[in-house]
């Protein structure tokens, strides 16, 4: 709200004035607490990739029976038989191109069963090896990828998988119910021309967060910029 005094100057009210100060506080704050929360997303992101480096480097331990989320990417090591004629053929997008996981079940010595991501293969008719008698695997453990990927649902019924979902692949094979609920990426094998082709495990993550912070920390400085102006130009308003 503004008024006209002596000579047609315009001036604000107070009350335009008070309300100026009350939106300027509200974005101030609000994007200075965006910004410090972006901060501590930065070092948990650090920390997260730090940990899972960690992990991806250290020297392989026993596949524990289950996995949470402190487990991912944790290197393990796991013997057993492989159950070929069960294997699922997964939808993959790799460095290599396109093609599929060929994901197969791994039965232990107590009949308990993980699933095992081989590697990659370019077809769902490309020739792959198949070791048999007991093979010992070493990898990454991985949690399930439940409901699908790249924009499409597993449809058992066709046999079509389009991520690696332990508990559908399990029930689609008839694997029974001792199945590990999470599956290993099997390492590089010794001959990166033969399939399947192991060790091609993705670890990235996006870490926006810095940029992210400056952006909401610059916000709110051009806020408080702003606002200074303004009441810079309502107090040259007032004198006049």
């Amino acid at each position: 709200m503004t008024t006209v005094g002596n000579g047609g100057r315009s001036r604000r009210s107070p009350i335009f004035t008070i309300g100026l100060t009350l939106i300027a506080l509200l974005l101030f704050f609000g994007f200075s607490a965006l910004g410090a929360w972006q901060v501590h997303r930065l070092a948990w992101k650090r920390d997260l990739i730090a940990r899972v480096d960690a992990r991806i480097h250290a020297a392989p331990v026993p596949a524990p029976k289950s996995a949470t989320k402190a487990d991912e990417y944790r290197r393990v090591t796991v013997g057993g038989v492989f159950l070929h004629d069960k294997a699922a053929l997964v939808q993959a997008s790799t460095v290599r191109g396109p093609g599929f996981w060929v994901l197969t079940p791994l039965r232990h010595d107590d009949g308990a069963i993980t699933l095992v991501n081989r590697g990659f293969v370019p077809s769902r008719k490309a020739a792959y090896d198949k070791p048999q008698g007991v093979t010992r695997v070493i990898g990454l453990a991985r949690l399930t990828e439940p409901d699908g990927g790249f924009l499409r649902s597993n449809d058992p019924s066709r046999d079509r998988w389009y991520s690696r979902d332990v508990a559908a692949i399990t029930k689609a094979r008839g694997l029974g119910e001792n199945v590990a609920p999470y599956f290993i990426d099997a390492g590089a094998g010794p001959s990166p021309s033969r399939f399947p082709v192991g060790g091609l495990t993705v670890v990235s993550f996006p870490n926006n967060h810095l940029q992210y912070a400056i952006t909401w920390f610059a916000l709110a400085a051009m806020t408080v910029g702003a606002y200074m102006v303004v009441m810079r130009q309502t107090g040259k308003d007032r004198r006049g």
